[in-house]
């Protein structure tokens, strides 16, 4: 079901994903608004300013990507890089399930300053994007080279070099705080201190019915004189609804993508209400990790018998914590070797 945007509701929804097209620009794409789940999963961890606008941005663009999938699967977003952040992992299972959590170190954190940005706190590393269907047969895995990017220069370099689809991405992430600016007396999660986390993003993907016309242009020589244009008129030029939709894109502002105040529709209709946009059912998002006492018992028999007795704590206890939702599973070890010897037996 779609909708043409004539009259945009001022309504914001959290936790939603908005299909749009703009048929006349062979443009489709979603915008994505994180409002509790993001604020849980930051909030859950205490996780620095900088740090949590990082992984809020991950959440953003994970749930932009994962909500493309069109089978019951999942798709991970990972970085493993050199920065204060050294690792970022944000999962996505179809069709609403969302989690994520960050690895830091709070001392160069600090040293990098409360605005640190994301290309800043990550570093150089790589940033993987898996697509698991469920089977080894059915996985697909994305790398992309960070080298000093942020994540929508790095989902760009994705789709140019793995899918070579014409995308544009764009995040944001803010602090909302009750009673301050737009923002006042609008969210419906608030916390005792009066602050609350938001997330918010949208992605454009040109896809014209004639390929030819969605060809990328190949990235210049590096050693071409700087102020010196390419002159090749072999090389294949941007389509020109392309270039409309994307300076279009490009005046979105950060906290048009947050503002409560301001709606996906609302703000897809002020992007394009002179091409005409249309808008399909949304889809709702919500915090909720895959943890559980059978999923922490099939990690533990993946350890050998000497790596399970070094696990044991002083209290003679098996004590495992999820990295994710922070619950933690205290294990009787017996228990646990009656479970194994059980399923060796079967």
């Amino acid at each position: 079901m779609s909708e043409t945007i004539s009259s945009p509701s001022s309504e914001g929804r959290d936790d939603a994903i908005l299909p749009f097209a703009v048929e006349p620009l062979d443009v489709r794409g979603r915008v994505v608004r994180l409002g509790p789940s993001v604020d849980t999963i930051l909030r859950r961890h205490g996780y620095p300013e900088p740090v949590a606008r990082l992984l809020g941005e991950a959440a953003a663009l994970t749930v932009l990507l994962g909500s493309s999938l069109k089978f019951q699967g999942r798709f991970q977003l990972q970085t493993k890089s050199d920065g204060p952040v050294d690792m970022v992992v944000v999962d996505f299972e179809a069709p609403d399930r969302v989690r994520a959590t960050a690895r830091f170190d709070a001392g160069r954190v600090a040293d990098a300053g409360p605005r640190a940005g994301t290309a800043q706190l990550l570093g150089r590393g790589h940033l993987a994007m898996t697509i698991d269907q469920g089977s080894a047969q059915s996985r697909y895995q994305g790398v992309v080279a960070l080298e000093g990017q942020g994540f929508e220069e790095a989902a760009h370099q994705y789709f140019r070099q793995s899918e070579q689809i014409p995308t544009r991405v764009r995040l944001a992430v803010a602090e909302q705080v009750e009673g301050a600016g737009q923002a006042s007396g609008t969210s419906s999660h608030g916390n005792a201190d009066g602050h609350s986390w938001r997330a918010g993003g949208l992605l454009m993907q040109f896809l014209p019915h004639s390929h030819d016309r969605a060809r990328l242009a190949d990235l210049p020589p590096g050693d071409l004189p700087e102020g010196h244009a390419l002159l090749d008129e072999s090389r294949p030029q941007e389509d020109d609804a392309w270039v409309e939709a994307k300076s279009l894109v490009a005046t979105i502002e950060d906290h048009e993508l947050v503002d409560p105040t301001v709606s996906s529709e609302r703000l897809l209709y002020r992007l394009f209400h002179e091409r005409g946009v249309r808008v399909f059912e949304a889809q709702g998002v919500r915090e909720a990790c895959r943890c559980s006492r059978e999923r922490v018992m099939g990690m533990v028999r993946n350890f050998s018998a000497e790596e399970r007795r070094d696990i044991v704590g002083e209290g003679g206890r098996i004590g495992i914590t999820c990295e994710f939702c922070s619950r933690h599973y205290d294990l009787d070890p017996a228990e646990v070797e009656a479970e194994i010897a059980g399923g060796q037996q079967a």
